[in-house]
């Protein structure tokens, strides 16, 4: 493997989630400890399953990892440190200021950008030689910081000022309010990841061309900022062998080789290596050693029986959603999981059974636009370009705001403007004018912001504020966007996931997320499920067997309704593909 070549002391995988960074971490870990090195693995991802990996709690301490000599490991818990940190900053105030502006404090300091700031808060002391770390050869992190995060705490250092005196805007500066006495070791370990003969960046992919795009993304935003010994991993490639006898397994490969094939130019450049999808778990130490062998690997086992999977279909849901004629369709969830595809499924199914659909995407690709566009009776399509949106929302911003500040504080609020919040907030005013038809039909949104940041702006009023601005004088009844996305008469929020373990909690925590904010998301939909889509190949029967204890979890822990989408042999692109996606129509069953 080409990334651990003269491997350096600190190793960083970076990626989305379920693209197999833990797994490939953990396998580093032992591989270099095998050679004989001290190594300590340290895990900063919100969804960490590294002591289930290696059969044996960990948690925030270090450990030695029975089995592998040399080995050990520290599960640093985001949400912890996240919480940890928000009381350091807003302990002091709690009683002494309104209630209102303690909960407006604690909200700002609830994102994702929290988050990762406050992990970055505990693993600093590890990228900065402390004694702490003086015994280790190396040091790997599952799960790095972005270049977002980077870049903040490399501006100046009067957040408090610029925040006090309400210059900012989206924002992730709040959580930087706590940082400023240790701005030193923050500078320091910024330097240590910027450093190619300390640090090398791992970003890992699957062979699906979404997903690549966004590792392209990643790649020049860290490279951007000096982050530039970076390589390459494409995880879970399914072997060719694999094709010979099931049509499913020969479309993945097919699909897969095309990704390869037209891989953004940006990586081309970059040192790659390919891990073959394996037909076992990878948990335990054997499971693990093979991951990254060169030689081959455990075959599947040839007795495993098929998967028999009765889960509610895609068209069981939009039964339940027809009834009611008209409303707001909300598809949310991470990258990756297919929310476009599926809200021009949802779409195009209402508007197949007469039912008359706008469908408002921000898909990049604009495939859908174009295949849907005038292909069907009842069915409207605009689509909203995220870029054009954030930069026009940036730029007023700047002009208004920025106008007033000096040098300083205009590089804070550039800055600011480019956290993962503003795009939400771009896009989702592009599409506040449209939510407003969904009295009389129904709209389905392929992009929806997150809980946090739509509690951000109903705090603001920024949505209230433009609302009452365009309802100026016409003297009619109106709401908010924020009011009407909690009211469950009028919208429905589905959250979309795979069957894998990081999707499915990182759609828990989403679903949280969104609970706060007043909105009850209606149903969860599990995407591209192998079990669903009832395989020959062996190996896919295997990891379609895989599948059925998350898709148990949805079922029984996390979701009211839910309903399960094969992974199909061909790109659902197209009105006749799309409406395979919903193929029969039955009752809708509702867990109590």
């Amino acid at each position: 493997m080409k990334f651990l070549e003269l491997p350096p002391r600190f190793f960083f995988f970076t990626g989305k989630g379920g693209v197999g960074k833990t797994s490939l971490s953990c396998a580093t870990a032992m591989h270099l400890a095998g050679q004989g090195k001290q190594v300590l693995l340290v895990s900063t991802d919100p969804a960490s399953n590294v002591g289930q990996v290696f059969g044996q709690a960990i948690g925030n301490t270090i450990t030695r990892i029975h089995g592998v000599p040399g080995l050990s490991a520290l599960e640093i818990d985001p949400q912890q440190a996240a919480q940890q940190y928000r009381e350091r900053i807003v302990g002091p105030v709690r009683g002494t200021l309104p209630d209102d502006i303690v909960n407006g404090i604690e909200e700002q300091l609830s994102g994702a950008c929290t988050t990762e700031i406050a992990a970055f808060d505990e693993f600093t002391a590890l990228l900065t030689d402390s004694a702490l770390t003086a015994d280790y050869n190396h040091i790997i992190f599952d799960t790095a910081p972005t270049g977002h995060t980077i870049r903040l705490l490399q501006l100046p250092g009067a957040w408090s000022d610029f925040l006090e005196a309400d210059k900012g805007d989206a924002s992730c500066l709040g959580p930087l309010a706590g940082l400023g006495k240790q701005r030193a070791q923050y500078k320091a370990a910024v330097e240590a990841l910027a450093d190619a003969q300390r640090t090398r960046l791992v970003l890992v992919a699957r062979a699906q061309q979404a997903t690549l795009r966004e590792v392209a993304r990643t790649h020049a935003e860290l490279a951007g900022i000096g982050l530039s010994q970076q390589y390459l991993v494409i995880n879970g490639v399914l072997p060719p062998e694999e094709a010979a006898h099931d049509p499913l397994a020969a479309a993945i490969c097919t699909h897969e080789q095309a990704a390869l094939d037209t891989i953004p130019e940006v990586l081309k450049a970059l040192p790659r290596d390919r891990v073959a999808l394996k037909p076992f778990n990878l948990v335990g130490l054997d499971a693990l050693r093979q991951l990254l062998a060169t030689t081959a690997s455990q075959a599947p086992n040839d007795d495993v029986a098929p998967v028999a999977l009765d889960a509610p279909s895609l068209s069981e849901l939009v039964d339940d959603i027809a009834e009611d004629g008209r409303g707001l369709v909300m598809l949310m969830g991470k990258g990756g999981v297919g929310k476009t595809t599926l809200a021009a499924a949802i779409a195009a199914e209402l508007a197949h059974r007469g039912l008359p659909v706008h469908l408002t995407t921000s898909d990049p690709a604009a495939h859908l636009s174009e295949t849907l566009s005038g292909a069907l009776d009842n069915l409207t399509v605009n689509r909203i370009d995220p870029h054009i949106e954030t930069e026009r929302y940036r730029q007023h911003v700047l002009a208004t705001k920025g106008a007033r500040l000096d040098a300083e504080g205009r590089a804070l609020l550039d800055e600011d403007l480019r956290s993962p919040c503003t795009e939400e907030i771009a896009v989702f005013q592009a599409f506040s004018h449209i939510i407003r038809e969904a009295g009389k039909k129904f709209v389905v949104m392929d992009t929806a912001p997150t809980g946090h940041t739509l509690l951000l702006l109903d705090a603001t009023g920024a949505y209230h504020r433009e609302i009452v601005r365009q309802m100026a004088g016409t003297g009619l009844h109106y709401t908010t966007p924020m009011m009407q996305l909690q009211d469950a008469g009028q919208t429905k929020v589905l959250i979309v996931t795979l069957a894998e373990t990081t999707p499915v909690l990182e759609a828990a925590n989403l679903q949280a997320d969104l609970r706060r904010a007043g909105i009850e998301p209606w149903a969860w939909i599990i995407n591209n499920s192998i079990a669903a889509a009832a395989p020959n190949s062996l190996l896919l029967r295997q990891r379609a067997s895989h599948e059925l204890r998350e898709i148990d979890a949805v079922a029984t822990r996390h979701a009211r309704r839910y309903a399960v989408v094969p992974l199909l042999k061909e790109e659902p692109v197209g009105v006749d593909r799309l409406l395979e996606l919903a193929p029969r129509p039955s009752l809708i069953t509702e867990r109590a």
